[in-house]
């Protein structure tokens, strides 16, 4: 059985593509002032599943095509596809490590560089979810801005896997 948090993280993916439903290829690369562009927000949150979850917990290789979305790195705006096509990769090699979370590993530290992080799997799931929820307000904030019209005002339906389960007894 999945991890509910692993869950969480599937539900605020579910909730990250569709802030980008209707979002044109053109508008997706602009950046108005310093703003970051629709796709570079795509690109980064890959990065950030990247590092953690398929470099930390996999053991993957940095790949550069990811590399360039890390907070910090100059600016860039990738075609929509390119990013979502990153996206949808790193999601998936995530999803190797992650359904096989137990209850168990979510105290357990993942390793960068032979050093043990701060934060145990569980925080750092949540780090990831949190981190999805900050850019998707960032990106409809961006989404007004170009003019977008009738965007979602409330987070979509909770249903089926993502409905509300008691945890399991420790």
């Amino acid at each position: 059985m999945v991890h509910p948090l692993v869950n969480q993280l599937r539900f605020t993916r579910a909730q990250w593509q569709r802030a980008f439903e209707n979002v044109s290829s053109a508008d997706a690369v602009k950046r108005l002032n310093t703003t970051n562009s629709l796709s570079w927000m795509i690109g980064h949150l890959a990065f950030n599943e990247h590092i953690v979850w398929g470099v930390m917990g996999r053991g993957l290789p940095i790949a550069k095509d990811v590399s360039r979305f890390q907070g910090g790195k100059p600016a860039s705006a990738p075609p929509l596809n390119e990013a979502w096509a990153i996206w949808e990769r790193v999601t998936a090699e995530s999803d190797l490590f992650l359904d096989l979370l137990t209850q168990a590993d979510m105290q357990r530290r993942l390793q960068w560089e032979g050093v043990p992080e701060r934060d145990d799997i569980g925080t750092m799931l949540l780090n990831n979810i949190y981190h999805y929820w900050y850019h998707l307000g960032e990106s409809q904030v961006v989404r007004q801005m170009l003019g977008h019209q009738n965007l979602s005002e409330f987070v979509g339906p909770i249903v089926g896997e993502f409905v509300y389960r008691p945890e399991e007894a420790s």
